[in-house]
């Protein structure tokens, strides 16, 4: 009862202030933040002094003053850096080259106190505009960008930094940091029915908060929620309602990994702003149902599971119907996850229900093959996931013999059904999914393709050998005994025979459960011309996450002259390790540069992801580059070459490694064959 009293009076308190929030609307302007973004976070002298928010509309010196009055800052001045517009010129240069002022253009700034107006060009000079000319004069404006960055624990989500945004007949009020207008928390579908599908949430005209995040969806430990269908939005940019679709950014729509049993869109290691910021588009991370509430099927005729994809399915609707408010092209839309999330990526390239809402993908660390992971990428039929899941469940909770099993586990606990066992599988539903896994024969897909994985992605797949017995350890983590003995996965012979066990079934697990299928996915969906093309790569340089997989192995070793970790020492580079680089959330993470190069490379993975999801091609227009002051990842692209797609026939692929990626070949093409996992050999399979 206090509790339902106290969330009444936390939204009744929410509604007020979200009511007094500035808008695009009520500003009459688009706003956009613009800072040099080099992921150094606070202690980066460009990103503390570069901030800027740009006024879109035309308007007064008078009213441009009011409009940063309105956000809690000032008309932008050189006198705030030294006396310099070079902090400044990076954005100055990015708006030249994307064409929204040229460079004798002016923008409205601060005036020195003396009664002049002041203005700055294109190009970084600063101008006094005339008393006479000034009252006639409409000029776009920069305002100060003064809020804080947000970190993984401190997030200053304080009035004086809100900002609201009509959307889905709601006003959403979220707000904004350094880097980019934070809007999280935000409903996508009410809390269905247990073990029903999703619909789409339609707001009443309310005004709502959104600076913090949702519940996660119910998972193990009792953790969770079952009303957990949220999402978040991180954008640099807010249109108004008449702003032109030219203006808007592409989005990506993040799927969370963790074995479709854990996981939340609001884990700190893909926060969304330093890749909205750097790569200039809108990010948007999806909670959706997990574990047996998001994939038990039951044999009944209607409970057909698939329901946490169901979820993935009305977020991507929502955001379809929604995201233009929150600077995001409906129409450029790319899905990308990781582990568990680049298998639902594999899944909505399948689904019939997903077909025509997205234009790219991008899977990072898909599972097949061998395994543990063989139904991530081949779905069961509902018999099948009875026998392997559902019956044991039903017979946990008492519910076999009941009228209506359904109705039995509906009537439960939460607890009660995570507690009974786990149904985490994609089944052939016949409606979200028809096959038994994606079809790599049939038309062209309408959708950019990337994918790729690390280089030792299985190796925190199995445990550490306690024994040197071969064929015992083997047998223990689900290999035959015989799975080393034909020469190609040999062990190595050095000092630590345990070492060398763990190093060659890490490598079979590798191969087995990511490389070997990912691969040959690629490699036949290009030979039937269902990919037109693929970008593939490995990771050769990772950094652990700090919550999982906890081994020493996946960490670089610490040494005297790097205690931290060198990563030019021989290390495995594990699942999950690439995940900072991709986000630029090293630092935002607490975590240390190694060796003084994991930033660097984290600029140049990030510029090529955030280009793949803005362009379809990985290879960021040096002109681009340039334009922002990217010149790290302006010189090593031009060093190392082109990103060069996978065609018909060519199996190739982009090493990302420091100091320098390169394209190689396939790996692992004859252990992958001895697997029975080839290139040649899933296409027959496939056929």
């Amino acid at each position: 009862m206090f509790l339902s009293l106290f969330v009444g009076w936390l939204t009744t308190a929410t509604l007020v202030s979200a009511a007094t929030a500035p808008s695009p609307g009520s500003l009459k302007t688009e706003l956009t933040i613009l800072v040099d973004n080099d992921l150094q976070g606070p202690s980066s002298p460009t990103s503390s002094s570069s901030g800027v928010i740009l006024l879109g509309r035309k308007t007064s010196y008078t009213e441009a003053a009011a409009a940063c009055q309105a956000l809690g800052e000032q008309l932008w001045s050189p006198e705030i850096n030294n006396n310099s517009a070079a902090s400044i010129k990076p954005n100055l240069d990015y708006l030249v080259y994307q064409g929204k002022i040229r460079a004798d253009s002016q923008l409205w700034i601060a005036s020195q106190g003396d009664n002049t107006t002041r203005a700055i060009d294109g190009s970084g000079v600063v101008v006094t505009v005339p008393a006479a000319a000034a009252a006639s004069t409409k000029l776009n404006a920069l305002c100060t960008s003064t809020a804080p960055f947000s970190t993984s624990k401190v997030q200053d989500t304080s009035e004086k930094w809100r900002v609201s945004v009509e959307a889905n007949n709601q006003t959403l009020t979220g707000y904004r940091d350094r880097l980019s207008f934070r809007f999280l928390g935000i409903r996508y579908a009410p809390q269905p029915k247990r073990f029903t599908y999703p619909t789409l949430f339609r707001g009443s005209g309310e005004s709502v908060s959104a600076v913090s995040y949702g519940l996660q969806c119910a998972q193990g430990g009792s953790s969770g929620s079952e009303d957990c269908l949220f999402l978040n939005i991180w954008t640099p940019y807010l249109p108004t309602g008449c702003s032109s679709k030219k203006n808007l950014k592409p989005v990506g729509v993040w799927i969370h990994g963790g074995a479709f049993t854990g996981g939340t869109a609001n884990d700190a290691t893909f926060d969304g702003g330093n890749i909205v910021s750097r790569g200039d588009m809108v990010l948007v991370a999806i909670n959706y149902r997990l574990t047996t509430l998001g994939f038990l099927a039951l044999k009944d005729g209607v409970t057909n599971g698939n329901f946490g994809l169901a979820d993935q399915v009305t977020a991507l609707d929502w955001v379809r119907a929604n995201i233009a408010a929150f600077g995001g092209d409906p129409d450029r839309i790319t899905i990308f996850g990781q582990s568990a999330g680049a298998g639902s990526v594999r899944a909505l390239l399948a689904s019939p229900k997903a077909a025509g809402k997205f234009s790219g993908a991008i899977l990072l660390s898909n599972l097949g093959g061998i395994n543990y992971g063989t139904t991530y990428s081949k779905y069961y039929t509902i018999d099948e996931e009875m026998n392997v899941a559902g019956n044991a469940i039903l017979a946990a909770t008492n519910c076999t013999s009941a009228a209506s099993q359904v109705d039995c586990l509906r009537a439960l606990p939460v607890s009660t059904i995570l507690n009974a066992g786990t149904a985490r599988y994609l089944v052939v539903d016949g409606t979200y999914l028809t096959s038994s896994g994606l079809e790599l024969t049939g038309p062209t897909l309408p959708v950019h393709l990337m994918m790729g994985t690390t280089h030792d992605d299985g190796a925190p797949f199995i445990s550490f050998p306690t024994t040197t017995n071969q064929s015992d350890y083997l047998v223990s983590q689900g290999f035959s005994a015989s799975s080393l003995s034909n020469n190609l996965f040999p062990l190595p012979h050095t000092a630590n025979a345990t070492l060398d066990l763990y190093n060659a079934s890490s490598r079979l697990a590798t191969d087995g459960i990511f490389r070997c299928v990912d691969e040959a996915t690629a490699f036949t969906g290009l030979t039937t011309s269902r990919f037109a093309s693929v970008y593939y790569y490995e990771f050769d340089r990772t950094y652990q996450t700090g919550g999982w997989p906890g081994t020493d192995v996946c960490e670089a070793p610490r040494t005297s002259s790097h205690p931290n970790g060198d990563p030019s020492l021989p290390y495995f580079r594990c699942h999950s390790g690439e995940l900072y680089y991709v986000f630029g959330n090293l630092l935002r993470q607490g975590r240390p540069d190694r060796d003084g190069n994991d930033v660097a490379f984290s600029r140049t993975v990030l510029d090529a992801f955030a280009a793949f999801i803005r362009t379809g091609d990985p290879n960021p227009d040096p002109e681009y580059l340039a334009a922002r002051g990217y010149a790290d990842t302006l010189a090593l692209t031009e060093a190392a070459g082109r990103w060069e797609a996978m065609t018909k026939g060519q199996m190739k692929m982009r090493v990302l490694d420091w100091p320098r990626p390169r394209m190689e070949g396939f790996r692992e093409v004859e252990q992958c064959k001895g697997l029975g996992l080839g290139v040649e050999e899933y296409f027959l399979k496939a056929s």
